[in-house]
């Protein structure tokens, strides 16, 4: 069941968004979806530098942490979309000092994939798919396997633990949009085969989509 989330609502620099977006870097920490994400991609694509899309980055800490955590692959260029990044200078400066040439893209996520943009070698997006309808998702994936070899996502797992988790994040210390969106995310989010069921050209690709953790939904895309 995907609702509006608060978060997306408000304005880069309201003071509730920029709390919820500390908590969510905190949220992350727990669920351990960085590990997960940079561990896909470290085994997908080896040692190489690569070029790399974050869909939905937010304020960019996610894709540092992966970054940092992708030895030996090397992240060359990283692109960062979304449709009101929050990047500040000092994760800019982060990036640089791993060697990474991190630029931010202000677009719609369906516009974007469909625009004259290079192809990369991995994709990954961190609790983002289950903001779309299942049609809009469909449509979303068959862009981005256009445009990638591997693509790895990590979503909310809609599952009892879960609602249970997110219904305690106020012990955490987590302001009212972190709390009702953490809810309202667990209800929008995935289990069993749901979004390998949306991806195309099955015969051309390996899939892997699992729980992982307490809370997480890990999806893998692999091009054969």
């Amino acid at each position: 069941m995907v609702e509006r989330e608060w978060l997306d609502e408000l304005p880069v620099a309201d003071p509730r968004a920029m709390r919820s977006r500390r908590d969510l870097r905190r949220v992350n920490r727990l669920m351990t979806n960085a590990g997960i994400v940079a561990g896909e991609l470290r085994s997908h694509l080896g040692a190489s530098a690569a070029r790399i899309a974050e869909l939905g980055a937010g304020d960019g800490t996610f894709a540092l942490r992966v970054t940092r955590a992708l030895k030996p692959c090397r992240v060359s260029d990283l692109t960062l979309l979304d449709r009101q990044p929050a990047i500040d200078a000092a994760t800019f400066a982060a990036f640089a000092r791993l060697d990474c040439t991190a630029h931010a893209i202000e677009r719609d996520v369906h516009e974007w994939l469909r625009g004259p943009e290079a192809a990369f070698d991995a994709i990954f997006a961190n609790l983002f798919l289950h903001h779309f309808e299942s049609g809009a998702l469909r449509e979303m994936l068959a862009l981005i396997a256009a445009r990638t070899r591997v693509f790895v996502a990590c979503e909310p797992r809609r599952s009892s633990s879960a609602m249970a988790g997110s219904r305690l994040l106020g012990l955490l210390g987590c302001n009212d949009v972190t709390r009702h969106d953490a809810v309202v995310s667990v209800r929008a989010g995935f289990r069993g085969g749901e979004i390998a069921a949306l991806w195309p050209g099955l015969s051309t690709w390996r899939l892997e989509e699992c729980a992982r953790g307490l809370f997480s939904h890990s999806f893998v895309a692999v091009r054969r």
